[in-house]
């Protein structure tokens, strides 16, 4: 259960532009912790070197505020390097959360869409079992394996044998008319025109009634 003061991945407002400045300033802390390490380096005592002689007394030969303050510095960019790691790790996982939900989202989407069509599909009346290369129907793009769902006037509510799309094939020869098919569960529209070609009939196709 999300509290009230919490985002949703899809809500936060991140972008690979902020990662781009957080990892900016993360190589920049860590150029400035380079920095104060050569400054011990330099003065050969490193970050816990004794800053005291033998005798207790502080010692002469290097610069003790510039190692302090070196020191000093380090530690407390060390946190800030710590909290803008934290950070970084944080905005990755906001995106990465927020790109899976998007692919979730579509795929949810796809399905729903692909259900409603299966839903709102008509039912067809006739199939398609061959189809001539170079016929009228094969230029149309008509398969094999179409079911035909509209052909010209005839459709799914008023089809009764094949004589009535015959009878619309004899009526429009030259004249485009409109087909749908369900081709691999979607509807395809095309416009075959019946007509004389070299070979049998004017559509050069074979079409089966589907048994309701």
């Amino acid at each position: 259960m999300k509290t009230t003061g919490e985002q949703s991945p899809e809500s936060s407002g991140i972008t690979m532009d902020d990662v781009k400045n957080l990892i900016k300033k993360k190589d920049e802390i860590e150029e400035q912790i380079k920095a104060y390490y050569d400054v011990l380096e330099d003065q050969g005592v490193g970050v816990e070197g004794p800053l005291v002689d033998d005798e207790g007394y502080p010692r002469a030969d290097v610069n003790l505020y510039q190692i302090r303050s070196a020191r000093h510095n380090i530690s407390c960019l060390q946190n800030d390097h710590k909290a803008i790691m934290a950070e970084i790790e944080e905005a990755l996982h906001t995106l990465h959360a927020r790109e899976k939900a998007k692919r979730e989202q579509d795929v949810s989407d796809a399905q729903e869409e692909a259900m409603e069509q299966q839903v709102t599909l008509p039912r067809p009346f006739a199939r398609v079992d061959a189809v001539t290369e170079g016929s009228p129907a094969s230029g149309a793009g008509l398969k094999v394996g179409d079911e035909i769902v509209e052909f010209g006037s005839v459709n799914t509510g008023n089809f009764q044998s094949l004589q009535n799309i015959a009878s619309v094939v004899q009526h429009s020869e030259g004249k485009p008319l409109r087909v749908g098919v369900i081709r691999a569960g979607q509807k395809v529209q095309m416009n075959l025109t019946p007509q004389r070609w070299s070979g049998r009939g004017l559509l050069g196709c074979n079409i089966v009634p589907v048994q309701r």
